[in-house]
């Protein structure tokens, strides 16, 4: 998929919508060799998506070993609003919390005391975090009226060959 063909999409104003939220689900091959999906807190930084996580998780570790990686964002409404991605995750170790870590976390309901609170543990519990960084290299938004999966285009276009013929 070529860049401006990723970054078209990207810049739908439902993409946009999508990369504003909170979660995202990080798919990776474990290091046994068997497929995860984890949910993670994200940020958009306008060309990446920024998840932040602790040196000793095990996604570290296979992420190391195979950095290929999906991405889903998406809704609970119906239809679902789907953004899929793909890309290479590149891990940075830094010190202490990196700043995405923090604006990740500010769109969570809570009191101006339970964020004090919130703050003060996180900076107390770690000491070193990875932003694991991961610039897209292909790109679907899925939204079933203007773009639906691939798989059901196929049956669409099936029903109309049937249809006319």
């Amino acid at each position: 998929m070529q860049q401006h063909d990723i970054a078209e999409i990207l810049n739908r104003p439902l993409s946009q919508e999508l990369l504003a939220r909170d979660i995202t689900r990080l798919a990776y091959v474990a290091a046994d060799g068997t497929p995860r999906t984890v949910p993670i807190g994200f940020t958009w930084n306008g060309s990446e998506i920024v998840m932040c996580t602790t040196p000793n998780a095990p996604k570290i570790a296979a992420l190391r070993a195979n950095p290929a990686v999906a991405l889903t964002i998406d809704t609970e409404v119906h239809p679902p609003k789907i953004l899929l991605l793909r890309g290479q995750a590149e891990l940075d170790f830094v010190e202490g919390i990196p700043a995405e870590y923090m604006e990740m976390n500010t769109s969570y309901e809570m009191t101006p005391e339970q964020r004090v609170e919130w703050e003060a543990e996180v900076r107390s519990l770690y000491q070193r975090m990875v932003r694991i960084v991961v610039r897209p290299t292909w790109a679907k938004l899925i939204d079933f009226h203007t773009t639906l999966p691939l798989a059901v285009e196929e049956l669409v276009r099936e029903r109309a060959e049937r249809q006319n013929a």
